[in-house]
């Protein structure tokens, strides 16, 4: 990772970054300091992801926003450096992903036929639906079922361009990066953000226990889900197949909220 990252802090300033506020020795230091951070953050998105995927994009895409994050910090605005040099890493490394195209067209049509028979069971029903619900309303046996979960657990709750087309009419069609900041003096768009935050904690709360345990324990307490099974008594592989289903009903129910 170090002569990964020394070649990079290189390149960031051959590529014409000559007018920073910091000498190149500190931003060798500061790169030197946070790696292993690039190196977990890589970990965690790697667990959901293919195996066709290489982590060494990921890794390489994170020194990258490490950097970025070194060149922008503001101490002034009272967050903890690692903490902003974290989300640059991970929005980094998810445009990498974006531009990878790594989530294959299968993948996002099985998510939307279960995010669609999720829906039509709970509007039905007026509560979460179970495992064999979901699978009466596809017409597929319960071992279909799982195989379907398991084929789509790299999917994620929502990316920009999900938000953006749902939110078009608000014109905001690039949430990422107005999270980031660059967008934040926008009264319209802060509140815009502050609402969908909004609906994904009810949406959460709304979930079966056992799927919010794991989506606490993964997003908020930031365990890995052998860490969550080990916790709670699962396997891992059970552990993914409650974290696909906590996914899609929150898909589910942020877009029906939008689309309303």
């Amino acid at each position: 990772m170090a002569t990964s990252a020394a070649k990079k802090v290189k390149q960031y300033g051959q590529n014409g970054h000559t007018g920073s506020r910091i000498s190149e020795s500190e931003r060798e230091y500061y790169v030197t300091e946070y790696a292993p951070l690039i190196k977990t953050v890589a970990g965690r998105l790697a667990m959901r992801l293919p195996s066709h995927v290489d982590q060494n994009d990921l890794l390489s895409a994170g020194i990258m926003g490490l950097l970025d994050a070194i060149e922008k910090f503001d101490p002034e605005k009272g967050v903890a450096f690692k903490s902003y040099a974290e989300f640059r890493i991970r929005g980094a490394m998810l445009d990498e992903l974006r531009t990878m195209d790594w989530v294959p067209r299968s993948v996002r049509k099985n998510a939307k036929i279960l995010e669609r028979a999720y829906g039509i069971v709970e509007r039905r029903t007026m509560k979460p639906a179970s495992d064999e619900e979901v699978a009466k309303e596809l017409g597929v046996d319960m071992e279909s079922f799982f195989r379907l979960l398991e084929e789509t657990k790299g999917i994620s709750v929502f990316n920009e361009e999900d938000l953006g087309e749902l939110m078009a009419h608000k014109k905001i069609n690039n949430l990422w990066y107005a999270h980031q900041g660059s967008m934040m003096t926008d009264p319209a768009v802060s509140l815009d953000l502050t609402e969908v935050k909004e609906v994904l904690a009810k949406a959460i709360d709304a979930l079966p226990k056992n799927e919010r345990i794991v989506v606490t324990l993964y997003y908020y307490e930031e365990l890995t889900m052998k860490e969550i099974g080990e916790v709670i008594g699962y396997t891992e592989s059970r552990i993914s197949q409650l974290h696909t289903k906590a996914v899609i009903r929150l898909r589910h129910k942020v877009r029906r909220y939008f689309e309303d």
